[in-house]
């Protein structure tokens, strides 16, 4: 019950959707989950700039782990790299939901036709 017996053009092309996606994100180490923001805060200094402007800046990774948030501090010369990091994570994730769809549109593609066989 693999979805593979199923013979139609929308069986093939889910099919083959799911064999590019599973070519393409071979798990890499590196990914990262989460999102990456940056905030601005403010020290307290009444000479300081940020008492007048903006305020100083400063990025985070906030992610989940076995259900709880997790927030991590991400030095300024990082950022250029958790941000890609990230972003690959994001498009892994969002393969691995299309590939388990697909799973599910094939199964029920194999039912129907299925019991169409059995008339």
């Amino acid at each position: 019950m693999k979805g593979d017996s199923v013979r139609s053009p929308e069986a093939s092309r889910l099919r083959q959707r799911k064999y590019e996606l599973a070519q393409r994100f071979q798990i890499p180490g590196n990914l990262l989950p989460g999102s990456l923001s940056e905030s601005h805060f403010r020290c307290g200094k009444p000479t300081c700039h940020c008492a007048r402007d903006q305020g100083h800046s400063g990025w985070t990774l906030t992610f989940m782990v076995d259900g709880h948030k997790r927030v991590e501090r991400i030095p300024q010369d990082w950022v250029e790299e958790v941000r890609v990091r990230v972003e690959a994570g994001r498009e892994f994730q969002d393969a691995v939901k299309e590939v388990l769809a697909a799973n599910a549109q094939l199964l029920g593609l194999e039912r129907r036709q299925r019991k169409r066989k059995k008339r």
